[in-house]
């Protein structure tokens, strides 16, 4: 349900477009909000309650190409918010705790956000988010 903490064990997903994947690398970057952004927009993939990660990956790919344009080279990095929450936590200067919340969208049901980010100083955030990326793959099949 929207603006539902999301359980800490789960794990979201970041679309990363292919010029935050220099080389097949995704940077920080790829972890930074947009100046018209409020949250880090994310997926949930415990939502789709799928049997396997791949049957995941395959939903939420079919999911970005109902939503935009998957551009070549683009990446998906999988996270787990545990993981995130204390690595930003304890290692961010001002102990920045973050909060993941289910955000639904009508084509996008898994949407969900990362807040408590701000424009001035995420590069730092964005760097230990990055840490902390279990998976990789292709968001183009």
């Amino acid at each position: 349900m929207k603006g539902d903490t999301i359980p800490d064990q789960h794990h979201i997903a970041r679309y990363c477009r292919p010029k935050q994947v220099p080389y097949g690398q995704i940077q920080a970057t790829a972890f930074m909000l947009r100046k018209d952004e409020g949250s880090l927009s994310v997926n949930w993939l415990e939502f789709f309650k799928c049997s396997s990660r791949k049957i995941e990956i395959d939903e939420l790919r079919s999911t970005y190409f109902r939503k935009f344009k998957v551009g070549a080279g683009a990446k998906i990095a999988i996270l787990n918010i545990s993981e995130v929450r204390e690595k930003v936590l304890t290692e961010s200067p001002d102990r920045r705790n973050l909060k993941v919340l289910h955000d639904p969208e009508a084509y996008d049901p898994s949407h969900s956000g990362i807040y408590n980010l701000r424009h001035d100083d995420e590069i730092i955030i964005a760097e230990l988010i990055l840490e902390t990326v279990r998976e990789t793959y292709p968001a183009r099949k």
